[in-house]
This record gives structure tokens, sequence and C-alpha cells, in this order.
């Protein structure tokens, strides 16, 4: 459940960026939007059926997609020399323009999110164990 809730608040928190906001995601964004919105449908499916395989469908997502938002979080720090930036046109991947409470950027938050969907589907798949 806990998994599900943070899938579906970043789905609907990246659909507010982009839809209300105006904003237009990078090329990194759209790759973990397309890691993150399956994840909303999948966990939330697992969690209304009450089904442990929805955790093992959704691990994937999860650490592939904390995969991406770790490497873009270094980007948007500076770790990643200027070659590896997989950005064309459009929106630049290494310079977000959208900060949240103060100085949070919205890599920080997806790398969260990726996170803690993680670990939620770890601890659940370990206490079910049979």
């Amino acid at each position: 459940m806990a998994a599900w809730i943070v899938a579906l608040t970043s789905t609907m928190g990246a659909l507010f960026i982009g839809e209300v906001m105006g904003m237009t995601p990078c090329v990194l964004c759209w790759y973990q939007r397309i890691l993150m919105f399956p994840l909303a449908v999948i966990l939330g499916m697992a969690v209304f059926t009450d089904d442990r395989r929805g955790a093992l469908y959704g691990l994937p997502f999860a650490t592939g997609g904390m995969a991406l938002a770790a490497y873009h979080t270094a980007l948007v720090a500076g770790w990643v020399p200027q070659w590896w930036i997989p950005c064309g046109t459009g929106p630049s991947c290494s310079q977000q323009a959208l900060v949240i409470l103060g100085n949070i950027q919205i890599p920080w938050l997806s790398l969260a999110a990726f996170a803690l969907i993680a670990v939620s589907l770890i601890v659940y798949l370990r206490r079910t164990r049979t």
C-alpha cells in the first residue's frame, strides 16, 4: 500500500507539473515517467486484489527508475561529464528550472520516490516470503 501511494502521488505530481504548470519534461524525465506511471497501475491492482505478484512485477520498474533518477541527480549536481548528457533538443537535463520547497529539485524527488517504492516492495516481499 505504501509503495502504491508513493507511485500514485508521484504520477499525479508529474502530470500536474507537465499538464497544469505547462513545463515540458526533459528526456530523462520522460524515461523516469515511463517507469513510474506503470508502477501506479501495477501496484494499485496488486493492492486491491491482494496479489503478491504486483510487488515482484513492480520491483524492476522501481530499481530501474532509481538508477535513472540517480544518474539524473548526478547530472544536475554536475558530477557527470558534459559529454555524458543525453539531451539534445528541448529542455536541458542538466539545468533543472523547477525547485520545490525551497531548494529541492525534481530529479531528487524522483530518486526519493523510486527508492521509497523499492524499499517498501523489498520489505513487503521479505515479510510475505513463504
